[in-house]
Parts: structure tokens; sequence; C-alpha cells
């Protein structure tokens, strides 16, 4: 009773007293001059800005919708007024769609008391009018993730309040003018993606409050900044991805530095690592990889104690990993160096180690005793590794990235494998020497799996069918084994599957089990089941279900999501560098675009099935080396955005469809070694073939206007060789250059290093600051 009583009394004084406080706050107010609000000049300032832009209020919402008379406009979405004079003070318009440029007579500029402006994402182009320079008051400025060009630094020099600079990701260009210095002030720089040249100020130590500095992505040039490292409040400096070069040093920088972040990547530094990069003692990330730094691995990093992420790949660095003792190390990058010796057991303790591309032979012994289960991510792709896996591989609980791929291991996959395989979303075991049978048992649990590469190998046998429980599986390549089954026609219910490669196996026997049950298929975009010993006949609705094929995907991107344990997420991209046409592309753009079938070099007999015109989004089509009769099928005419086609050496007849002339992406083809008859197409596609591409059809007519001749000769010796050489040789042998991982050249592609390249992206993400 005494508690209650007690508890009872406290709630009434507190009622007493939120009594009196509100009346006293009223008191205040009454006292106090008066709130005003929008004022009008400010709110026609602001409607005049929204009328400058040609979008429905539906486009423009959340934001501009709620603009209008009737309303405040110091309550309008976006807008912040100043609570005592009622002048516009921040405009935050983030993502929304202007489409539009800046008019220089912009109510924008009329705003002359904004402190914030934020237009990011909001699909500006065109130049920035010099009005801006009337916004003096401005101390936040963001304008990144736009379309915005021209050179934008001697207008943006004159707005000397600022403490929040962002211009990334757009197309701003120019030298960094004397002006800039007046941005003393700045505490926050960000102009990084753009095409900024030039070399920085010589003198960068004035800008003494200073914190984050970005310039990442651009065309910068010159020796290495020094003096920016003088300003003492320093946290993080991105320089990646310029054309810096020299070797660096920080001799005349402040010993008290607060930085916690520093990358230097993808420049041209060189010479030793510098020993005064140890003074930055609250370091945690450090990027020195893709530049020329020479000599060891420096025994000094030990120093930098609170060090997270080390990154010193594509470097020419020799000799062993020293001993270490950063205790707080979770990332190491030693990628493509010239490294060697044996791997030591320190690196036991690290979340994510890349050591692709060097020399290593062996491990550490200390590795069969050590706790290995905070292992995330182990590459050990492109080394000097032999012999039979290591017993600890099956203390590997965690992973979720495994590569094991162009070494020598060899055997068999042991049966405690299935046990690392639980959070495991991408493993690579190609070009190895394992033999043996994989285990029906060993994806059980593999519910994770995305990408699983094992090409290259002696396995034999069948294919897990345990792969079954891979739902999310996306790109399964098992080329270049022993694997003797029927063909998988249950790998069609994987909801995932993007790309199948069961190339140069022993699979046989027809691709469907029911000949009224059309294969499903439905998210495939890339089948390579060539050189096997498939057969039997297509029916015409076989690819009738294959959706994904039927027209370009419209998605952004194919990154997954990882959300490891430990960590706050980040993205895996497992991208490549691909030349299309002279455009540079990744990975992920092949998956969006790019359609592929090769059933070639296998016995497949009858019809091509007239369903293959449903797949409008093919690219490449490959059917040679069959036994394929009747005509070819009308509906390859649909296929608008095909560029290959290879339909040689089987049993075809009748003439070459004229609207095959109309495909303006055809630009090789095969039609040699059929029954083929009548005249060959005229468009501009055929006409530009090589006379092989058409050689024994006897009955075909206007070879002359390709080969130049009254006649066509019989092939020669030398040609008939040409024509029967190994599958790597053929006219169209796009799938193993694309999917092989070993770099390849096919229509203008220049491929190579296709999956798992880059692989790390996702765990550096992690760490990166946001900006």
């Amino acid at each position: 009773m005494m508690i209650s009583n007690q508890s009872y009394c406290f709630s009434g004084i507190a009622t007493l007293y939120s009594f009196f406080f509100l009346v006293s706050l009223f008191l205040h107010t009454l006292a106090s001059p008066m709130l005003h609000y929008c004022r009008h000049d400010q709110r026609d300032a602001l409607l005049d800005f929204k009328h400058e832009f040609p979008v429905n209020e539906s486009n423009s919402s959340p934001y501009l919708s709620s603009w209008n008379k009737t309303s405040d406009c110091c309550f309008w979405r976006g807008v912040t007024c100043d609570a005592k004079s009622g002048e516009v003070i921040s405009l935050d318009l983030s993502f929304s769609p202007f489409n539009n440029s800046l008019n220089p007579n912009s109510g924008l500029f009329k705003l002359h008391h904004l402190r914030n402006l934020t237009l990011a994402n909001c699909y500006l182009y065109g130049e920035i009018p010099s009005s801006l320079g009337n916004l003096s008051h401005l101390t936040h400025l963001d304008l990144s993730e736009n379309y915005l060009v021209g050179e934008v630094m001697a207008l943006v020099g004159n707005l000397t309040q600022l403490r929040y600079l962002s211009l990334s990701s757009n197309k701003f260009s120019g030298n960094i003018p004397v002006s800039f210095a007046n941005l003393t002030k700045l505490s926050y720089l960000d102009i990084s993606e753009n095409q900024f040249e030039s070399t920085l100020p010589r003198d960068m130590s004035r800008f003494h409050n200073l914190e984050e500095f970005y310039v990442g992505g651009n065309s910068f040039s010159g020796s290495f900044p020094t003096s920016l490292f003088m300003n003492p409040s320093l946290t993080w400096v991105v320089l990646t991805r310029n054309q810096f070069k020299g070797p660096i040093e920080f001799s005349n920088t402040s010993s008290s530095s607060k930085l916690q972040g520093l990358y230097l990547s993808h420049n041209k530094f060189d010479g030793p690592i510098p020993k005064s990069i140890s003074k930055f003692s609250n370091l945690e990330h450090l990027f020195l990889g893709s530049n020329s730094f020479t000599g060891s691995v420096p025994t000094f990093l030990s120093k930098l104690v609170n060090l997270e992420i080390l990154d010193l790949s594509h470097n020419n660095l020799v000799g062993p990993i020293p001993r270490s003792n950063i205790v707080k190390l979770k990332s190491l990058d030693l990628s493509n160096n010239k490294l060697e010796g044996e791997i030591p057991g320190w690196l036991a303790g690290l979340s994510a180690s890349m050591l692709s591309g060097n020399s290593f032979k062996s491990f550490a012994k200390s590795f069969e005793v050590s706790d290995l289960t905070q292992i995330i991510l182990l590459d050990l792709s492109s080394n000097s590794f032999r012999g039979p896996l290591p017993s600890w591989i099956c203390k590997l609980r965690s992973l979720d990235l495994l590569d094991l791929s162009n070494n020598s291991f060899n055997g068999s996959i042991p049966q405690c494998f299935k046990n690392i395989v639980v959070d495991l979303r991408t493993l690579n075991m190609q070009n190895n020497d394992f033999s043996g049978i994989l285990l029906p048992e060993i994806f059980v649990n593999a519910t994770r799996l995305i990408r699983v590469d094992v090409s290259g190998n002696k396995f034999e046998g069948k294919l897990p069918e345990s792969l079954i429980n891979s739902r999310y599986l996306e790109i399964l390549n098992v080329r270049s084994n022993r694997f003797k089954d029927k063909f998988p026609s249950w790998l069609s219910s994987l909801p995932s599957l993007n790309v199948l490669i069961i190339r140069s196996n022993e699979f046989y026997g027809p691709l469907y089990d029911h000949p009224n049950v059309s294969i499903g298929f439905q998210s495939l975009k890339v089948i390579d089941i060539s050189h096997n010993d498939l057969n039997g006949t297509l029916p015409p609705f076989y690819f009738s279900n294959w959706r994904e094929m039927t027209t370009l995907s419209k998605d952004i991107s194919t990154g997954m999501y990882m959300e490891n344990p430990g960590f706050s997420g980040g993205y895996y991209l497992p991208s490549m560098e691909m030349v299309n046409k002279g455009v540079d592309t990744k990975f992920e753009q092949i998956l969006k675009d790019f359609r592929a079938i090769d059933f070639s070099g296998n016995n497949f007999v009858g019809e091509i099935p007239k369903s293959i015109g449903l797949l409008k989004g093919l690219r490449l089509l490959n059917l040679s080396g069959n036994a394929f009769t009747s005509n070819i099928p009308q509906s390859l005419a649909n296929l608008k955005n095909l560029e290959a086609l290879d339909l040689s050496r089987n049993q075809l007849s009748g003439q070459i469809p004229p609207d095959l002339g109309s495909l303006s992406f055809l630009s090789t083809m095969n039609f040699s070694h059929n029954n083929l008859q009548g005249p060959i197409p005229k468009g501009t596609q055929f006409q530009r073939q090589n006379c092989s591409a058409f050689m024994d059809n006897p009955r075909l007519n206007g070879l002359e206007d390709i080969c130049g001749e009254t006649h066509v000769p019989d092939p020669t010796p030398q040609e008939t060789e040409d024509l029967s050489e190994p599958e790597e040789q053929q006219v169209i042998s796009w799938i193993a250059a694309a999917i092989a991982y070993a770099p390849g050249v096919f229509c203008g592609f220049v491929i190579g290093h296709i999956f798992f390249t880059q692989k790390h992206e996702w765990f550096m993400e992690m760490f990166r600051p946001s900006n």
C-alpha cells in the first residue's frame, strides 16, 4: 500500500509540474516577439523555382506537390525557415526528378539567405549558373549524383562560408582555381567521380578545419599532396583512381593526426611504402593497392594498432608475409604481388584474406590448431598450392566466399566439406586437379549458394542433386570435367538460375524426361551444354517457358546484398572488365543484357524448335555440330538483338530465310556444311561474311558476290583441317571465352575473369566512409 500511495503522490506532483510548465511556456511566448512565417517574396521565389521544371506534380512527389499558395511555405516539404525572420534558410529536394537544367534567373537564386542547398539525385544536367554566387550565406551545398557539367570550382570558390561541399558523381571538369583557397572553413569536401584534372593546390595546409577529403575518380596528377596532411583535423582522405605519381612521404605532417582512413589505390605511386605512415596511430583503413610500390611488406605496419583493413594488392611487393601483431585487423588484401613462401598462422585470425596472384605454396602448421570460425572470405586463387586440401579446410564454418581456383590442388573433396557450405555464397574451385565424385549430399545444407564453379577439374559421376536445395543459385559452371549423367533437367526448377555451363563433359540422353512437358529455366540467361553426348529431338514448344530470354532485363544491378555475421553488410559485385565495342562494362551489365545459347557439338536431331523465335533478347546462338534437319525456322528473324549465329555442320535444307538479312546486329554467322539451297540473303551483314561461312552447301546461290569468284572452290585440305579444330578454336566459341575465366575474344568482346575478380569489393564497402 505504501508503494501504491507513493506512486500516486509522485504521479500527482508530475501532473502539477507539467501544468505549471505549460502555463510558464505560454506566458513566455506572449512576452516574446511574435514568430514570423514564410515571407511572400520567399514563397514567390519558391513557386518560380517549381514552375521551371516540366514535371507533373505526381512525378515530383512527395516534395513539390505540397508547394501551393494555400499553405505556409515554411511547412512545404524540403523547406526550412528561420523562426524569427521567416526567410528560407534550407532547401533539401534530394531525389526529386527534375530532369532539367538550372535557369540563370531561377527563383532559387533569389533565396539569398539559404544556408543549406541540397539537390542530390535530382537528374539535373547542364552547367551551374553563375547566379549560384548570390547565395553567399551557404554553409552546406550538395549537388551530388546528377549530370552536371562545366568548370564549377571557380564559382564555388566564392562561397566562403561553406563548411560542407559535395559535387560528387557528376561530369564537372577543369582545374582547381586559386579562389578555391578561400574555402578555409570547409570541414567536408567531396568532388569525387568527376572529370577534374591538373594538380591539387600546392598549399593545402590552410584548410585547417578539413576533416573529410574525397577527390577519387578524377584525373588529378602530380606528386603526392603532402601539405594536405598537415591539417590536424583530417579523418578521411580518398585520392583513389587518379594519376598521382612518385614516392609518398609524410615527414612534415602532424604526428597527432586523427586520420582514420587513407585511400591511395589506383594511382601511379612508386618506391617503398614510407615508414612515416606508421605515425598515423589512429588509422583504421589503409588502401595502397594498384600502384607500383616495391620492396617487401613492411614490418613497421604493425605499429598501426587500430588498423582494421589493409590493402596492398596489385603492386610489386616481394618476399614472404612478415609477422604481425595488429590485433584489430579484419581484412588483408595482398593479391597480385610477387609474394612467396608459406601463409603465416596469424592470418587465421582475420575475417577476410585475399592472397591471389602470388606464389604461395604452403600454410603454417598453426592453422591446424587455430580457431577458423571467424573467417568469412578466403581467396587463395592463382598461387602454387599443391596436393590435397588441408585438413583444416573443414573448420571454416562461417565462410561466405571460398576461392581455390587456378592452383594444383588434387585428390577428392572430403566428406566434411559439406559442413563449410552452410553459409557459403560463392565457391570457386576451377582449374585445379580435383578428381573423384562430388558426394551426393555435399550441398544438402548449401541453402545460400549463389555461385558455384568447379570447372576445369576431373570430377566424375553424377552432378550432386543436393544442389536443388540451393534456391538462390544464379551461376553453375561445371565445364571440362568428367561428369557422366543424364541431362540435369531438375536444375530447371531453381528459380534464380541465370547461367548454366556444363560444356565438355559426358552428359547424355535427351534434354527432357517427358515429351509433352516443356523445360522451365524461367530465369536462364546463358546456357552452354555444348560438347557432350546429348541427343534426341527438341519439340516445337521447347523454349516457350524461357521467360528471361524473351526480353532484355530492366534490372539496375545484379549485386547481392551480403548479410555477414558481425558486420553491417555491403555489396559483393562479381565484376569484370569487358570491352564491348569500345565501351568498358562490368559483369552485372552482362547479366543485365547478355542472352546466349550454345547447344553445339552434340547429337540433336529433328527440326530446330520454332519457339526459338520467342527468345527476343537472345544475342548469341550456336547450334552447330549436331544433326538438325529440315528448314531453318523463319522465327529466327524475330531475334532482333542477335549478334552471332552458328548453324554449321548440321543437315539443314531449304533456303536461308531472307528476313535474316534484316537483323542489323547480326555480324557473325556460319551456315557451312549443310544442305542449304537458293539465294543468300542480300542484307549487308551477309555480304560482309567470309566465304567459309557458306561452304559445303553446293546448291546455294550468290556465293560469287561474297567469294569474289564465279564459282566456289572445294575447301582445301588446310581449310578442312581448320573446320575440325578443337572447340576452343572454332569460329563461334564464345561461351568458352566468356565463361572459362581465361581472357577470350569473340565478336568485339574481350572478356576475362568473369565472375570472381574484385571478389572482395563487398567487404571493402562495409568499411568505406559514407559521403
